[in-house]
């Protein structure tokens, strides 16, 4: 073997070829291994990344052993049919949540109008690390919830390789640790395309019949705390929003979308995201998207605040960062992002639910870094 054939990198998951020393493909941003441990790191942080999924009450956001039928008020009786008139009950994907750690934590619901919830997310959280991934299925293309579910863990995945237990635990400046987050986002929104790609595959496999011409497909928005430090990446229109306690509010994303385009041409904020066209995005996940590169921003929190990872589901009601900072401080009467994310969705509810909700949180004090 030739010196230039033992520098290659194959990529375990699609046999992609990549140069040496490379961290992830560049085909799927599967990570490629990282460098052996530094001494001087910190030691190991355990990493919760098993999503805790729970069949809750999607009025009260509370585990219930009778829930209500959604058609008749009925009981749902343990074979998952209403005892009364015979409704299918809710499954545990039109509402569920995750808390990898007593500061993350978020809730996906199905809302109010839509027969299914095409959201999804995926969390992981451990020390002072954060990865928080939301997936917003294309309501128009089928089986976009699955789409959606399996492009939220294949990025969280990703991240977290590169996060606590991966390279980002050799202390570096601000610049370089925004430079290879940003690394790893794109890395991660490229993995989350393959997933999508692959479970397209899969469908047309199972179900018989080609989806080349109306594939499954899905937004991406993520985010990552590195103790003082957010890095956000997104693709279409779901966002990221850093609320402090004190200070101004910002949305990190921006939107990939029509509405967005508009604003940027001088259209009023809510004309443009109340015009029929609004929501059709520049930018999305799937077999037929034109790339797959997040676009990403980084922030240095100066204090305490909460870090929103969100659908349009949500910020349909609450766009602007400033009235979302009003919203989310109206409802976190605590620290605890799960109390708070639930009464967020069951606030869109109440304001109509007309689409799928989700909300992550991150409670975020970078002045006691590391003290969760």
């Amino acid at each position: 073997m030739s010196a230039d054939e033992s520098s290659i990198v194959r990529c375990p998951r699609c046999g992609e070829n990549a140069a040496h020393g490379a961290r992830f493909c560049e085909n799927c941003g599967t990570p490629l291994g990282a460098p052996g441990p530094d001494p001087a790191a910190p030691s190991e942080v355990t990493l919760e990344l098993a999503p805790t999924v729970l069949d809750l009450d999607p009025a009260t956001g509370e585990a219930s052993a009778h829930r209500s039928c959604a058609a008749c008020s009925g009981t749902i009786a343990p074979d998952g049919y209403c005892a009364d008139c015979g409704a299918p009950g809710q499954s545990e994907r039109d509402h569920f949540e995750e808390r990898p750690a007593g500061w993350v934590a978020g809730v996906c619901d199905r809302g109010v109008r839509h027969s299914r919830n095409e959201d999804a997310m995926a969390l992981a959280a451990g020390g002072s690390f954060a990865a928080l991934v939301v997936c917003d299925g294309v309501s128009s293309a089928p089986d976009s919830d699955v789409a959606s579910l399996a492009a939220s863990r294949a990025a969280r995945d990703v991240l977290v390789a590169y996060g606590p237990q991966g390279p980002s635990t050799v202390q570096g400046a601000t610049s370089r640790r925004i430079t290879g987050w940003t690394d790893a986002m794109v890395a991660a929104s490229r993995a989350a395309g393959q997933a999508v790609r692959g479970a397209a595959e899969q469908l047309a496999a199972t179900k018989g019949k080609d989806v080349a011409d109306d594939p499954p497909s899905c937004t991406f928005v993520a985010a990552v705390v590195d103790g003082d430090l957010i890095v956000a990446g997104w693709l279409g229109d779901s966002r990221v929003y850093w609320l402090p306690d004190a200070g101004p509010a910002e949305q990190l994303s921006v939107d990939d979308s029509w509405a967005q385009e508009m604003i940027a041409a001088g259209v009023p904020r809510g004309q443009a995201e109340t015009s029929p066209q609004a929501h059709a995005i520049t930018r999305w996940l799937g077999p037929d998207a034109p790339d797959t590169d997040a676009r990403c921003a980084a922030t240095v929190p100066a204090g305490p605040g909460w870090l929103l990872v969100c659908s349009d589901g949500l910020w349909n009601y609450c766009s602007g960062a400033h009235e979302m900072g009003e919203l989310v401080r109206r409802y976190a009467t605590s620290d605890d992002p799960r109390s708070t994310a639930a009464a967020l969705v069951r606030w869109a509810n109440a304001q109509g639910g007309r689409d799928n909700i989700t909300a992550a949180l991150a409670r975020v004090s970078p002045t006691v870094t590391g003290q969760r």
